[in-house]
């Protein structure tokens, strides 16, 4: 039976490796008793996974995508062990300079971005942008001269959670004329870019992509404009209530499609993964406002939390992403729940169609605690929706 409690799961490899995190982070919650809901980070976790996918891709370049979970501790970390940042704002550019983080470990990937932005960046040393049109590689131009420039392309995203549609990237012919074009306003064409879709859960879901940046660097080869990188981007998933496929069937699958599609001209590789370094180091700690029945004849109940979409569970639209829960009350008998948040909004309701069983004698003031929620999570958080405050995060070592 789906849903409840890790103890009615079937514990998996991944499980037992989540254990010595979970168990850290539940003796803070213990110690510290901090109130709810709030997000507990254990930062020996992101590091554990960084080194894994660094061994599991060795040479390629990882830049964390910070807008996975800014938080100033786990940048700090990553910065130690030598990541690089894939970054969408200044104010990601400022915490990841400040936290250890050289500007050439810096890409500005966002496409959508202001001239001031640009220029910002620039001075602060910068010189990795990523753009999708005309107007921002003009714009790169005339205010960060001499930079290097990556083109994102459209993706036909296939076995991801969140596929990211059409709003970023261009078609690959036009990617070649831009990269053309930067080289004649003076500055670096440095590789194509994309991104094969958030939680990507098929191991072969970049392969098509790889293809079209293989075509696009051959096209501008044969003109004698050299590129340097494809940037696979992000995509690389998190374990929740099922696991994907292991890391090492991703890395094969991405290092053979490289290898097969750009042949003798293999170029460096870079990649852009948030939520497979950071989901599995978290937990929110949220606690039951309300049980309520709905109807007598409804078996389900409904328990409200006092955390739902506008306060960092956004992952939980149309049921995405599911987490799996703890409570304080596990071990005893079950029964089907709707999970709600707080807010007076009717779309904040978390799960009515994934199966959930908690606790018949769960009641208010009871915790529920989110599993592998490091990613996504905060960095979502509404500011004052219906007047509730940003999701707090706290850190352990």
């Amino acid at each position: 039976m789906r849903r409840g409690t890790p103890s009615e799961m079937t514990e998996s490899h991944a499980d037992q490796r989540l254990h010595g995190a979970e168990d850290r982070i539940r003796r803070f919650l213990e110690r510290e008793q901090p109130g709810t809901p709030c997000l507990v980070i254990d930062l020996p976790t992101v590091v554990e996974r960084f080194r894994a996918l660094r061994a599991a891709l060795p040479g390629v370049g990882i830049f964390y995508a910070v807008k996975a979970n800014p938080t100033r501790e786990v940048v700090e970390v990553l910065a130690a062990e030598g990541c690089c940042f894939d970054v969408a704002s200044p104010n990601e550019i400022d915490l990841c300079l400040a936290e250890g983080a050289p500007p050439e470990a810096v890409s500005y990937s966002n496409p959508i971005k202001k001239a001031a932005d640009i220029a910002y960046a620039h001075r602060l040393g910068v010189r990795l942008f990523v753009s999708d049109s005309e107007q921002d590689v003009r714009t790169i131009a005339e205010h960060a001269p001499g930079a290097r420039v990556m083109l994102r392309i459209l993706v036909e995203s296939k076995g991801s959670t969140y596929p990211f549609g059409k709003k970023f990237g261009c078609a690959p012919d036009m990617a070649v004329d831009l990269l053309r074009l930067a080289g004649e306003l003076g500055l670096e064409p440095y590789g194509v870019a994309f991104h094969a879709g958030s939680q990507q859960l098929d191991p072969t879901g970049w392969d098509a992509a790889i293809a079209d940046a293989a075509e696009v660097t051959a096209k501008l080869r044969a003109e004698g404009v050299a590129l340097s990188v494809v940037n696979l981007g992000g995509g690389l998933p998190a374990g929740y209530l099922e696991q994907p496929p292991p890391l090492a069937e991703y890395a094969a699958a991405m290092t053979d499609a490289v290898r097969r599609t750009f042949g003798e001209h293999a170029p460096s590789v870079m990649i852009e993964p948030g939520r497979a370094l950071v989901a599995e180091s978290g937990v929110i700690r949220s606690s039951v406002v309300l049980v309520a029945r709905k109807s007598y004849s409804d078996e389900r109940r409904w328990v409200f939390l006092d955390i739902g979409r506008y306060g960092g569970l956004a992952e939980t639209e149309g049921e995405a992403i599911a987490y799996p829960l703890r409570t304080t009350r596990d071990g005893g008998e079950t029964g089907p729940v709707v999970l709600a948040g707080p807010t007076c909004d009717a779309d904040d309701v978390l799960y009515q169609h994934t199966r959930y069983d908690l606790p018949l004698d769960l009641r208010a003031g009871d915790h529920v605690d989110l599993l592998r929620a490091g990613a996504y999570t905060a960095s979502y958080s509404s500011v004052a929706f219906n007047g509730f405050p940003p999701l707090a995060t706290y850190c352990v070592r």
